[in-house]
């Protein structure tokens, strides 16, 4: 976490961004994240083991498709609400800016997104959950994943990022307390829903 934590303000302060290519920093930093889950992960097998393919491929589409539904709700709601808002929505689709679309879209398909995941769900949420003490250990791995998955992203000094942050990884994090086996599907989710709202249906 301490790794994401640092990796992330490399990408999103205003004192380091841009410096180099955002999307470089961002494949190298999901590269290192998913090489660091597989490293300290002692069971790679459980962990990568795909249950019922065609069925995680469905979900995995389906989930990012919902999630997409509630972001598009959620930016009609704050753009009412919050004079800001759309602004910083803005500057978060400016990230594009010199870098083809079908680039992008590729890294957050191939990697970025599913690195992500990788990490989150199936190397901190997966780890706390066990390492935590209590009968409610999950379910504090579940918030603290979030919550932690969120404030990494605070660098940016953009509140709707790091609103969006939580409200995804919530979702995902709620998906896997209440099914691990679910992991694959989540990394479908994650890399498909990163392509439609930042490339193929931009909000």
């Amino acid at each position: 976490m301490l790794a994401a934590a640092l990796l992330w303000f490399y990408m999103f302060s205003p004192w380091t961004a841009g410096r180099p290519n955002f999307w470089l920093v961002m494949c190298c930093s999901a590269a290192i994240l998913s090489s660091l889950a597989l490293a300290f992960t002692p069971d790679r097998k459980a962990l990568l083991k795909i249950e019922r393919p065609l069925l995680q491929l469905l979900a995995g589409i389906a989930i990012a498709f919902a999630l997409w539904g509630i972001f598009w709700v959620g930016d009609r709601l704050s753009s009412l609400m919050f004079d800001f808002a759309r602004p910083e929505v803005d500057a978060v689709y400016s990230m594009k800016d010199g870098m083809p679309s079908w680039l992008i879209a590729l890294l957050l398909l191939v990697l970025i997104g599913p690195a992500e995941e990788l990490f989150w769900r199936g190397y901190v949420q997966r780890t706390l959950s066990r390492l935590l003490p209590g009968k409610h250990a999950a379910d504090w791995g579940f918030i603290l994943t979030a919550g932690v998955y969120a404030l990494v992203h605070i660098w940016s000094f953009n509140f709707m990022l790091i609103m969006a942050a939580l409200v995804a990884g919530a979702v995902w994090g709620f998906i896997y307390r209440l099914c691990p086996r679910a992991l694959p599907a989540l990394i479908v989710s994650h890399a498909l829903w990163d392509a439609l709202v930042f490339v193929i249906f931009p909000i």
